[in-house]
């Protein structure tokens, strides 16, 4: 590709967020496979896969050629898309029964997340935006991918790893809010809606603990897997709060102009619709399938309103790097 290329100048503009793009349709691939709606679902999961390794590949020439501009970016919160994206596709992997890639993702996600994690919260500040979140979220995909392997694997002490990190990401998710700047729900672009993702990915961690539990493992108790159940429909009602609350402010100030941060916007919405769907499944409430079916078509709605977007803005920025 020569270098004054216009696809060559329109993916260096990108933000380190654009991994939200893949986390978005990642996600719409999970809620769709748990509706019902196989090949729609494959769809949405081969797009994914295709993003994921573009954003792959640019990670690793980033790292051995443009070793400034990395860490540059590494030091932001939407690094850690790159966790929370290969977590979501290694569910969806697992899901497909495709367990030995959707190892290799969970190891790739091992190495990646304590780097970048690090990283991150270190230059954290104040009042700073959704995007936050993301720290929650990249433990608990790591947490979810590791659950649903331990049930797929009957490996209990995936399991284990798996419940740490979950009670990690809740830890985390009381930092990010301690520096997220609340003003972002009523000016945020699009990844104000993270903080309700974070609850939403955090529930459907707790559905995947619940769900690994069999007469192999026997990997709770009584009393621990109350505990669970409880935390698990908490998280779940305040995922659904967050989501009324987010919803109401973008209806009172609407945001209408494409920013590449709205894909942070369909995430949660296709967690939120996932994360119902599981809880249901998970703990017998089978009258949350049809609200978590209706918000799995609210996410693939947005989902295309939002590809609409960034296909008339790549075409203007093509335009503008000629």
């Amino acid at each position: 590709m020569p270098a004054s290329s216009p696809l060559r100048a329109w993916w260096k503009r990108r933000p380190p967020t654009a991994g939200a793009a893949v986390m978005a349709t990642g996600i719409v691939s999970v809620g769709l496979q748990l509706a019902g709606y196989e090949a729609l679902s494959l769809f949405a999961l081969a797009m994914a896969s295709v993003a994921w390794l573009a954003l792959a590949v640019d990670f690793a020439v980033g790292l051995l050629r443009q070793r400034r501009r990395w860490v540059a970016e590494a030091r932001t919160p939407g690094a850690l898309t790159a966790v929370a994206a290969t977590a979501v596709l290694g569910t969806r992997f697992s899901a497909l029964g495709r367990q030995g890639l959707a190892e290799v993702l969970l190891a790739l996600c091992a190495v990646l997340w304590p780097v970048l994690l690090f990283l991150v919260v270190r230059h954290w500040h104040r009042r700073m935006p959704g995007a936050v979140f993301l720290c929650c979220v990249a433990t608990q995909g790591l947490a979810v991918l590791a659950a649903t392997l331990a049930a797929a694997d009957a490996t209990a002490w995936l399991a284990h790893a798996a419940l740490v990190l979950f009670w990690l990401g809740l830890v985390l998710y009381g930092f990010a809010l301690a520096h997220f700047d609340v003003r972002q729900v009523i000016e945020g672009p699009g990844d104000q809606w993270i903080a309700g993702g974070a609850l939403a990915i955090s529930a459907l961690a707790g559905a995947k603990l619940i769900s690994a539990d069999s007469a192999r493992l026997y990997l709770w108790d009584d009393d621990n897997l109350g505990v669970l159940r409880d935390t698990t429909i908490v998280l779940l009602v305040l995922d659904l709060t967050c989501y009324v609350v987010l919803l109401t402010a973008e209806v009172a100030r609407p945001r209408l102009r494409f920013d590449v941060r709205r894909w942070a916007t369909v995430f949660p919405m296709g967690m939120t619709a996932t994360a119902t769907l599981s809880v249901a499944a998970a703990l017998g409430i089978l009258w949350l399938e049809r609200p978590g079916r209706v918000l799995v078509w609210i996410s693939v709605a947005v989902w295309l309103t939002v590809a609409a977007g960034a296909v008339r803005s790549a075409r203007a920025g093509f335009r503008a790097a000629r």
